[in-house]
């Protein structure tokens, strides 16, 4: 089975246009993603999907392998299977791929290898981490002025998913204030066969996908599993950029933790 990495990275985004290429830390986005990609076992090719010449040489620059893909991709998983299709006309046929977004500079590269280790095992495969009332306690003040923020995944005992959501779910009655709890974070990371990303960007949107704008709950809906795989951060703080402020706290970060 052939494994791919593919890190989809656009330079027209409304909220921060160019962000690929803000240095974080003295080391841009993209490449501190592409660093932590690097260090993943079991892959056959990692790539850069990109729309955009500056980005393009920038990766080259730093020794990065690009692919070339069409600006009116309507989305990162959409860039990845056009990746896909142009890897293929070149002579890679890709069985599984994992997307890693391009401003996703904290993710460390074991929640990335443990993706990996299950590609091909489902047809569709996503992290989460399980919460502790403190980090739930956090979450819950951070949804009063930013609700969007944050997805939450349910999932059956052979962690297939049941629901992800921008509520909190499941609702807990009390928080105790210690010990394990029955809530996850899920982390926007998705690694999926071939077939299924194909069928996924075949398929119309769906209603709950529209109401809770999650296209992941597309894959649900239409009756094809998701694996929810649990991961452990080891003490490293989750963020990505999404805005200019950003860069800030994540610098805060890397300053506090080191770099992965």
């Amino acid at each position: 089975m052939i494994k791919a990495i593919v890190i989809p990275a656009r330079y027209g985004s409304q909220r921060f246009p160019g962000k690929p290429l803000v240095p974080v830390a003295g080391v841009s986005m993209i490449q501190r993603v592409w660093r932590s990609a690097q260090q993943v076992k079991g892959i056959d090719c990692c790539v850069v999907a990109t729309d955009d010449d500056r980005i393009a040489h920038h990766v080259r620059a730093f020794g990065g392998r690009v692919v070339m893909t069409d600006p009116d991709c309507e989305n990162g998983t959409a860039r990845v299977q056009a990746a896909l299709e142009i890897l293929e006309k070149e002579g890679t046929t890709v069985d599984a791929a994992l997307n890693v977004q391009g401003d996703a500079v904290l993710t460390p590269p074991w929640v990335m290898q443990a993706l990996v280790d299950q590609l091909g095992v489902y047809p569709v495969v996503t992290p989460a981490v399980q919460l502790s009332p403190a980090q739930l306690q956090t979450l819950q003040e951070s949804k009063k002025t930013k609700p969007s923020s944050g997805t939450l995944v349910t999932f059956d005992q052979n962690h297939r998913a049941l629901y992800f959501s921008k509520t909190i779910i499941p609702y807990l009655r009390t928080i105790p204030d210690s010990g394990a709890i029955p809530v996850y974070r899920h982390i926007g990371l998705y690694g999926y066969t071939r077939d299924a990303l194909s069928a996924w960007l075949k398929t119309p949107p769906t209603p709950l996908e529209q109401a809770e704008q999650l296209e992941q709950l597309r894959l649900l809906e239409t009756g094809v599993p998701i694996q929810v795989v649990v991961v452990d951060y080891r003490g490293r703080t989750h963020a990505s950029i999404d805005h200019p402020g950003d860069v800030a706290e994540v610098e805060t970060i890397i300053k506090r933790e080191g770099d992965l």
